[in-house]
């Protein structure tokens, strides 16, 4: 599998000639879901579920597929009947000649008066894992985990905390748009000295074999 990694939490992934897409939001590329042949979404929050990237995917490919939560799924349902799946937690299923299993229910707490919302994590071929918006473990080995490394709901303590809880081979960040690049060395020396996995920071349009 190809990994390229896009702005902020958006990432694809390709096999076989088919492409999966990762939470295009409205911090991503505006042609993101673009080319994708099944597209993946967390949960609503606007940095990853923007609604014009994927009615245009959708749009430009009439074979593409949307797998996530039922409130995303809500959305679209109605104008693209059969091609909107909604999933949750324990569920199972291939998308595009990937093998998806789904972990997670809550996003991570933002602040004890905001209510939490729904947030599901995608293992793709039992290697690669997307948390979205929450610190979960999966049950399984993961081999490269999608790391949420700066929120308004995290600390450098908690991202380092996960990947020592999950134990990849490798983290590569995730959810980083709010990360200023001064800062950027820092978050690298830290993480990479102390989380016990290959840390790795790809650039927009970065790629990597997984």
């Amino acid at each position: 599998m190809k990994l390229t990694k896009l702005r902020h939490s958006c990432v694809t992934v390709e096999k076989d000639g088919r492409t999966l897409v990762i939470d295009p939001g409205a911090f991503s590329e505006p042609d993101a879901g673009l080319g994708a042949d099944a597209l993946l979404v967390t949960h609503e929050h606007p940095d990853h579920f923007e609604e014009g990237r994927l009615r245009a995917a959708l749009e430009a490919n009439p074979e593409a597929e949307i797998w996530t939560l039922r409130s995303v799924a809500e959305r679209l349902s109605p104008a693209y009947p059969g091609r909107v799946h909604t999933v949750g937690h324990g569920d199972a299923f291939t998308a595009a000649g990937f093998d998806v299993q789904v972990h997670g229910e809550l996003h991570a707490v933002i602040h004890p008066d905001i209510p939490r919302i729904t947030n599901v994590g995608f293992l793709v071929d039992g290697s690669l894992f997307h948390p979205g918006d929450a610190l979960t473990v999966p049950d399984r080995p993961v081999d490269t985990l999608m790391l949420p490394v700066h929120a308004p709901w995290n600390k450098i303590a908690e991202v380092i905390d996960y990947v020592r809880e999950v134990k990849p081979r490798r983290a590569i960040d995730i959810h980083d748009a709010y990360l200023a690049d001064l800062a950027r060395p820092i978050y690298d020396g830290q993480i990479g000295a102390l989380g016990g996995a290959d840390h790795t920071r790809l650039g927009p349009g970065g790629t990597t074999e997984l």
